[in-house]
């Protein structure tokens, strides 16, 4: 039976509905993570954050973070690099530097987000690749724009990157590509032979894309209170874990099954 891997990411940071419990300190977070596992995500996807939910450079929240939810969990640990422009490479990378983090985002270009641009050039790009490497991290390759996957073809040839590829398909950024079917459609159809893909839905109003991507064969799904507090029009869920259960729902309801953290870090080729 094919098994999709759901993926949360739980921190909404600052700018969130005081109607959700969004975790923020490493304990509220490592105990949502742990209830998230238990229904059924099998990786997660943490920004280093201080305990207010603002990017930091400092890895003593993060790090502490891992502590309390290997208590409890062996959740797959995705360290990002992505975060606002104007931290540093290094501050934006710094989640390499613990070792229990498997996967790490790796934006793959620059794109228009809301009225700026989000920015990530491809010298940026190389030396986070280069990083991932050294710490034999494995990218995740998050798309905005259909020339991102051009880039990972480019930075494959230079060396930087190689097969076989995960690809995360970021959409619903206002200013980069909408959440459409015909985006998935689109982007799916450049992907180079082998490659996994799975689907971000940013600001979602419900998990109609999600099931789209699952019906597209896609690998992997991403909630979580970073993406969108809602699974439905106007119904917001009250914790991360809410979401994870609507989506395995969802899952089991279309004849699928749900990857379990050893069988997700086999599905992406993980030591």
């Amino acid at each position: 039976m094919r098994k999709i891997i759901v993926s949360v990411a739980p921190t909404g940071g600052t700018n969130i509905s005081e109607k959700v419990l969004n975790p923020l300190s490493p304990e509220e977070i490592a105990q949502d993570v742990i209830s998230a596992t238990e229904a059924g995500a099998s990786m997660v996807h943490l920004h280093v954050r201080d305990r207010e939910g603002k990017l930091t450079g400092d890895l003593t929240e993060f790090s502490h973070t891992l502590d309390l939810i290997r208590e409890g969990s062996d959740i797959i640990i995705q360290g990002s690099t992505g975060g606002v422009s104007t931290l540093s490479l290094e501050e934006r990378s710094v989640a390499l530097n613990d070792p229990r983090v498997e996967v790490a985002s790796l934006n793959m270009g620059s794109a228009n987000f809301e009225e700026g641009v989000y920015i990530n050039t491809l010298p940026d790009i190389r030396y986070w690749a280069s990083r991932m490497k050294e710490k034999r991290v494995q990218p995740g390759l998050e798309i905005f724009e259909g020339g991102m996957v051009n880039n990972v073809l480019i930075l494959t040839a230079e060396g930087y990157l190689s097969p076989p590829f995960t690809f995360a398909f970021c959409l619903g950024f206002r200013g980069a590509l909408p959440a459409t079917a015909v985006s998935l459609q689109f982007l799916e159809r450049m992907l180079p032979p082998e490659s996994i893909w799975g689907l971000i839905h940013h600001g979602m109003t419900d998990l109609s894309l999600l099931a789209t991507a699952i019906g597209m064969c896609a690998t992997f799904v991403r909630v979580g209170f970073e993406d969108s507090i809602y699974y439905a029009p106007g119904c917001a869920a009250r914790t991360n874990t809410e979401l994870v259960e609507k989506i395995v729902r969802l899952i089991r309801n279309t004849g699928l099954d749900i990857a379990t953290p050893l069988e997700s870090r086999k599905i992406l080729g993980l030591h």
